[in-house]
């Protein structure tokens, strides 16, 4: 598996089960069930749309490691459904099979989803994955070019995971997801900022479906 793969592969697990590591005096009890609501509101705004087409902005770092890299992606998704452009490679899930598409490479591997594997992730439970593993309190809320995000920290359950917490910051307004952060216990900070969020765009009928066609000169790698 190439580096740009690796690294695709990564901000999927942004662990994504990405991404979220998303009480005891009367007051830290109230401010946890905001923060459920909140969630709550989140979780039924994204079931609502019919797509949903995000421009985003990704960022690692790791200063003990001298490790720092940030791109541009994109991914569009509907239901489980999605196609995601990041570090120059593509991966495209059909609902059966997942197509990891490297141009540089002229590669296009190709693998079975498997939903109980950990690590089987999608763009689509970006948006929901803090409604099971952790444990969630308000935290700061702040004005971010006129718009206001409240921020909530998440936790895992689970003490042997990699990640340390994450903040979730949620547009008030919209209830949409504008940026996530994600803190590790070896120190690694990944961070996703949204920069378009748009939903019920027009979309052709073949935008989830793998054509083999188009790609004539690549070596195909089944892993399955």
């Amino acid at each position: 598996m190439n580096p740009k793969e690796k690294n695709t592969i990564t901000m999927f697990k942004i662990n994504f089960t990405i991404l979220f590591l998303f009480f005891i005096n009367l007051s830290a009890v109230a401010q946890d069930k905001q923060a459920k609501e909140l969630l709550s509101q989140v979780t039924e705004k994204v079931k609502s749309y019919n797509n949903i087409v995000i421009d985003f902005k990704y960022s690692l770092n790791n200063a003990k490691e001298n490790i720092n890299q940030e791109s541009k992606g994109n991914v569009t998704m509907k239901g489980n459904l999605y196609v995601l452009n990041l570090m120059g490679v593509t991966k495209l899930f059909d609902g059966k099979k997942i197509y990891t598409i490297n141009p540089e490479d002229e590669e296009i591997s190709i693998s079975k989803f498997n939903e109980k594997e950990d690590n089987a992730i999608t763009p689509s439970k970006m948006l929901t994955f803090f409604n099971s593993g952790y444990k969630f309190s308000w935290d700061i809320l702040q004005n971010i070019k006129g718009r206001k995000i409240q921020f909530i920290k998440l936790v895992p359950t689970n003490t042997k995971d990699p990640i340390k917490e994450i903040l979730l910051g949620i547009d008030i307004q919209t209830k949409n997801i504008y940026n996530v952060i994600q803190v590790g216990k070896n120190g690694t900070k990944t961070s996703i900022i949204v920069n378009s969020f748009k939903t019920n765009q027009p979309l052709s009928n073949n935008q989830f479906t793998f054509v083999e066609s188009k790609y004539p000169k690549y070596y195909i790698n089944k892993l399955d």
